[in-house]
């Protein structure tokens, strides 16, 4: 079977992921690779055609970035990436990330009779435009080309999505939510490949871990208002900021004296403070399935969540705690908190058994992805 996909997933393929949306993607390429399967990529970074140690074919578009701007976004790019998806005459087509360029791999598998999966990656791609407005768009505006494409986005998308031959979501939550759309959907937990976990002999777990992208949307002003009001418990900011909300608190988080800017580190040292760490914090009030969860979890170290947890699953596999929305609930939490041998082995063992790209999961995705090709020829959905 031949299964493409397209973005910015090159540097992902190599170790250098620019997001989790590409890194999940990168993985299933190398998941469904592993279990034989021709796997491409239609890259819109790459410089030129290559294949990768796992052999993904990496195919780059000539003449991409010709032309005037602006104006090459219709005359050369939606062409460019269209022509080549169509090209690669692939049984299987995979979107991840809400776009609205995904209708140009609808339009290759239609022509092509492939099937067309999409994922979803973020609970707000299964949310009405208000939802979408309150946490994504009025947390950050692009100017007009920006307006542009969020306006074609949330008029295509969500057809997308009804049509596709097959919709994965990342946990029930999501599920639920395509279920009161009439949408029939499979959860497809995240991959995770069980390296740079780190052994430490005497952790100090003496700080709490915050981890991830410093801006409005992902919460950060509510990092600071948690952090300003818990002056005694100690905190490790992981991360640069990227928006003129995050830079202004990102400043003013300088003076205090329980926090310690990290700045931006690699992963095996973003890894290593996690798991010196008492747990990681969140307070995004959003997410999909955040790969920084799942490898506290690979690390033994509880998530401590102020609004987010990802269709109930911290709570119902106890793998920390969730303060719904209080920060004073979460203070109250975070004072409590205290190594646990038993909790480091469940939440490994919860790991190893729905994330880790092992045999068993190899297997488990190709099955899955031959099952939605064989119901695509025999006309099922």
């Amino acid at each position: 079977m031949k299964i493409c996909t397209w973005g910015d997933v090159s540097s992902a393929l190599e170790g250098k992921t620019k997001g989790g949306g590409e890194l999940q993607i990168a993985l299933l390429a190398k998941a469904m690779a592993k279990a034989g399967h021709e796997v491409v990529v239609v890259d819109l970074d790459a410089k030129n055609d290559f294949v990768t140690e796992d052999d993904i074919k990496v195919f780059h578009l000539k003449g991409y970035n010709d032309g005037i701007r602006f104006l090459r976004f219709f005359t050369q790019r939606l062409p460019k990436i269209y022509s080549g998806l169509k090209a690669q005459n692939a049984d299987v087509y995979y979107c991840q990330i809400r776009d609205f360029r995904h209708f140009l791999a609808y339009r290759a598998a239609r022509k092509t009779n492939g099937a067309f999966v999409i994922q979803l990656a973020s609970d707000l791609d299964a949310s009405g435009l208000m939802m979408k407005m309150k946490y994504d768009y009025l947390t950050r505006f692009g100017g007009l080309f920006w307006v542009l494409k969020t306006f074609l986005t949330e008029l295509i998308f969500p057809g997308l999505v009804c049509n596709a031959d097959m919709v994965l979501v990342q946990h029930e939550g999501q599920k639920e939510s395509m279920a009161r759309k009439g949408i029939k959907s499979i959860i497809f937990n995240n991959l995770f490949e069980l390296k740079e976990i780190p052994v430490i002999t005497n952790p100090s777990r003496d700080y709490f871990c915050y981890v991830g992208s410093l801006d409005k949307r992902k919460g950060f002003a509510r990092f600071y208002d948690l952090a300003s009001k818990a002056p005694d418990i100690s905190f490790r900011v992981i991360g640069q900021p990227r928006d003129a909300t995050a830079f202004k608190y990102y400043e003013k988080i300088k003076a205090f004296k329980n926090v310690t800017l990290m700045g931006r580190l690699s992963h095996s040292k973003t890894m290593y403070q996690i798991a010196n760490s008492k747990a990681l914090v969140s307070t995004s009030p959003m997410e999909g399935f955040p790969n920084i969860f799942i490898e506290a979890w690979a690390c033994g170290i509880p998530v401590f969540s102020l609004s987010f947890d990802p269709g109930g699953i911290i709570k119902r596999e106890h793998l920390g705690e969730v303060a719904d929305g209080s920060i004073d609930k979460l203070i109250g939490l975070m004072t409590k908190a205290n190594y646990n041998v038993e909790f480091e082995a469940r939440a490994k063992a919860y790991v190893e058994n729905n994330h880790v790209l092992n045999d068993k999961k190899i297997k488990e995705v190709s099955d899955l992805f031959n099952n939605i090709f064989i119901n695509r020829k025999s006309g099922s959905k």
